[in-house]
């Protein structure tokens, strides 16, 4: 019998409404007990001291790119889920655009294999919408059911086809599996390469438009209505996808939706290495910003909005109107990036910076910690229905006899950014160099600790 205790730390478990001072003990890969001086109960245990951090249940992700098979040169399931136990994720949603895609039975199953024998934390793969992620005919979603996806997605495409779309749902449905929709019209982001706005103009740049995401939300909103199927709204970045998705849950759809950290903290502004000091010279600029280069790391679809867009979707986060942070974790090779912008792909790193970057909403007290925590635990494990799958009861929560999975924050640490240190092999990162604060400092899953600092007294 294997026993952890965690000593003395700030145990916020939204799912049960608990904050305060608790020990958790975890027997054999599940909780066991949670209370005060619990952990002195047992005589033969491994000892974490949590005195002075916050202890949550393990961060769940929706939304993660895994890149195997077929892009292990960008990055592999074993250091994909390092890097997710480095930012406090003990289950992540991995994307199905691989090569092959995982849009049947074996490539499922084949992605489950290597997880088992080399992910740090547990891994839920997505299956295809459409065969070949081409749009044109469904994939088997029955087939994929079995096979143990936790939902459908032709992620970095969206479905255009309106009527595919709607067979898509009502399939979906049929099986009980959310679909997970890129919105963005494709003919009206048409190589476009960042957000339409003043950054786009300054630097000769086609602009993709919020119409775009916009357009397609509203028609996936009208067919999730009209079968009455999961509609799930991926990377949510404009404040009129905010509205459409708040009028839709208030008219009773079943509609969830997701945010990244990097949409509810940057702007495209990013993309121009934008300085809000006015140019020395001649304090040329839109804004009054000076812009200095094309920043490839912050190219990412959707792409970088404005404040207003930024400011909406961290309101709609805190109201619940978006359910949950996703990273849309997007490694990269360098010479996927460090090339002339049009050419770079799209995409940003972001298992490790996720919660000091989503830290800064608690710090500018946009949103209470335990609301941000709810939508790292609780909330992604609502939205898709993931505790009712056989071994997964308790997820997102520390209740007694659930999963075993643990992040240990420390809110206030300060820390700076270096993508050399990443387990990831994607160092593609906006905001290399910054200082966040927020930081994982020891992550446990099923009862083992899959990440710790240096200094964290195991």
């Amino acid at each position: 019998m294997s026993t952890l205790a965690i000593h003395n730390g700030r145990v916020i478990d939204p799912a049960l409404g608990r904050d305060g001072i608790a020990d958790v003990v975890i027997v054999d890969g599940r909780v066991a007990r949670v209370g005060p001086n619990e952990g002195d109960a047992v005589i033969e245990a491994d000892r974490i001291d949590a005195t002075g951090l916050v202890v949550t249940p393990g961060f769940v992700d929706l939304h993660v790119h895994l890149r195997e098979p077929g892009f292990e040169y960008k990055e592999t399931i074993a250091s994909g889920t390092a890097a997710a136990a480095r930012g406090g994720f003990t289950t992540v949603c991995a994307m199905p655009n691989t090569d092959p895609p995982l849009d049947r039975r074996a490539a499922v199953e084949s992605v489950l294999r290597q997880a088992e024998e080399h992910a740090a934390v547990r891994v839920l793969p997505l299956g295809c919408i459409t065969r070949d992620r081409a749009g044109k005919e469904l994939a088997p979603a029955g087939e994929l059911a079995q096979a143990g996806v936790v939902a459908l997605s032709d992620d970095g495409d969206a479905v255009a086809d309106a009527r595919l779309m709607r067979h898509a749902l009502e399939y979906a449905g049929a099986f009980g599996l959310p679909i997970s929709q890129h919105c963005e019209d494709p003919a009206l982001v048409h190589e476009g390469q960042m957000h339409e706005g003043w950054v786009a103009t300054r630097l000769g740049l086609r602009g993709r438009p919020a119409s775009a995401e916009e357009t397609f939300v509203a028609r996936d909103i009208a067919l999730a209505e009209l079968t009455g199927a999961h509609l799930h709204i991926a990377h949510v970045s404009t404040a009129g996808s905010v509205a459409l998705i708040r009028a839709a849950r208030e008219r009773g759809a079943h509609v969830t939706a997701e945010v990244t950290p990097h949409h509810l903290t940057l702007t495209h502004e990013e993309v121009g290495f934008a300085s809000p000091e006015p140019h020395a010279a001649n304090g040329d600029g839109a804004n009054g910003y000076r812009s200095i280069g094309y920043h490839s790391d912050a190219k990412v679809n959707p792409p970088l909005r404005s404040h207003s867009d930024v400011a909406a979707c961290a309101e709609a986060l805190r109201d619940g109107v978006i359910d949950a942070i996703a990273t849309d974790h997007a490694p990269h090779a360098v010479s996927d990036k460090e090339i002339e912008f049009d050419l770079a792909d799209a995409g940003i790193s972001g298992l490790e910076t996720a919660l000091g970057l989503s830290m800064s909403l608690v710090h500018d007290g946009s949103i209470e910690l335990t609301a941000l925590i709810e939508r790292l635990t609780a909330g992604p494990v609502r939205a898709w229905s993931l505790d009712s799958r056989p071994g997964l009861e308790g997820l997102g929560t520390l209740a007694p006899g659930a999963v075993g999975d643990v992040a240990i924050l420390d809110p206030d640490a300060t820390w700076t950014v270096t993508p050399e240190d990443f387990a990831s092999m994607g160092r593609n990162t906006p905001i290399a160099g910054r200082e966040l604060r927020g930081r994982v400092l020891a992550t446990v899953y099923g009862g083992r600790v899959v990440h710790a600092l240096e200094g964290v007294a195991l």
